[in-house]
């Protein structure tokens, strides 16, 4: 991974604003950045419902009632992802570093795949360098998608916004199957190398085998359906997760707004941190009470990024300050309906599959 060093400039001042002002809300309002009873009520909450859909689902009576608790499990398992997974991997979702990190670990772990690949390098990668080539774990080399203007242009790619919802639907099929596991092998569609170490590898085998023993093994076991419709749900709960992830986090960096920066010679970027976060990183209706509560914040994304060491629980109260302070540093933030996100998104595609270069469209909020 290439480290980066970062210019000043607006950006700069505008973050230590924000951290100042941030300090003095919750100063006043007697409140620490982390989870608050609110959070702890979601954690228990999430994997209750976690729980009760399994057991429901391995005594199901009838295959309708099998097909309905199975995706129910694996909504409320993505919905636990969002909700914990993430903000228990930045050390926020509690005060205790110790239950933060249980917390990640089980819930990460127990769908499949590897917490400690994807939290390090969420932590360390991405969120450090967003959308560099070379240095964000999350910038794709895939030959079925071009999405920096550094990647090679193929005569098939001017129909990657027509197939791409056909295969955003093996999305997380994929990450259980090969992503992860080819790592091991030194192979992996990500721009930078990724080390996994040798105890990690082994948890990595272990939890996938858990993973396809109670997803799998135990229902085909325990209920008289066969085989067939036991792997027809696995399959359908994978392409339903996998839009719905898909479809929370795709919009949120390839836009037809953010910027893709390429540093100079030196390793240099011509922006500071949080402008990058800023230019990087779309919004949609962050002020939505049900989207917080059910995607994790995971809407307020450039909020994310620039305060990871906030529980979001409390985005929609500091979000007015984020606002008020974007504004008066001329920081653009671009913030828009979900529907124009989605539709920045395509846009996005269909450019990149037939320029050489994309132009980032101005944005107007």
């Amino acid at each position: 991974m290439k480290k980066l060093k970062f210019s000043r400039d607006e950006g700069s001042e505008f973050y230590k604003d924000l951290n100042e002002s941030l300090e003095v809300y919750f100063s006043k309002a007697g409140r620490s950045r982390t989870g608050n009873t609110k959070m702890k009520f979601k954690i228990f909450l999430y994997f209750s419902l976690d729980l009760l859909f399994y057991l429901l689902m391995i005594n199901s009576s009838s295959p309708a009632l099998f097909f309905t608790f199975y995706l129910l499990m694996g909504l409320s398992i993505l919905l636990t992802a969002f909700n914990i997974s993430h903000d228990a991997a930045h050390g926020v979702a509690v005060k205790s570093k110790f239950w933060n990190k249980l917390l990640f670990s089980l819930s990460f772990n127990l769908q499949g795949n590897n917490a400690y690949i994807w939290g390090k390098n969420h932590n360390e990668s991405h969120h450090l360098y967003t959308n560099v080539e070379g240095s964000d774990i999350d910038v794709l080399n895939n030959p079925a998608f071009r999405m920096t203007s550094t990647q090679e242009l193929k005569w098939f790619h001017r129909y990657q916004y027509l197939y791409a919802p056909v295969l955003y639907l093996l999305y997380s099929l994929n990450w259980f199957l090969f992503r992860e596991t080819l790592m091991l092998f030194k192979v992996s569609s990500r721009t930078i190398k990724v080390e996994i170490p040798i105890n990690e590898a082994i948890k990595l085998i272990c939890y996938k085998l858990i993973y396809i023993g109670y997803m799998i093994v135990l229902p085909l076991y325990l209920l008289p359906f066969g085989w067939t419709t036991i792997l027809l749900a696995f399959l359908i709960n994978h392409f339903l997760i996998s839009i719905l992830f898909v479809g929370v986090l795709g919009v949120a960096h390839l836009s037809d707004f953010v910027v893709h920066p390429v540093p100079d010679a030196d390793n240099k970027l011509n922006m500071s941190w949080p402008k990058l976060q800023m230019s990087t990183s779309i919004d949609y209706n962050a002020s939505s009470k049900f989207l917080n509560w059910t995607l994790g914040g995971f809407n307020a994304h450039a909020l994310h990024h620039l305060l990871p060491n906030v529980c979001h629980i409390h985005y929609l109260d500091i979000l007015p300050i984020f606002r008020k302070l974007a504004k008066k540093h001329n920081m653009t933030y671009m913030e828009m309906s979900y529907a124009a996100s989605l539709a920045s998104h395509f846009r996005f595609l269909k450019v990149m599959g037939k320029e050489h270069e994309l132009i980032p469209a101005a944005f107007e909020g």
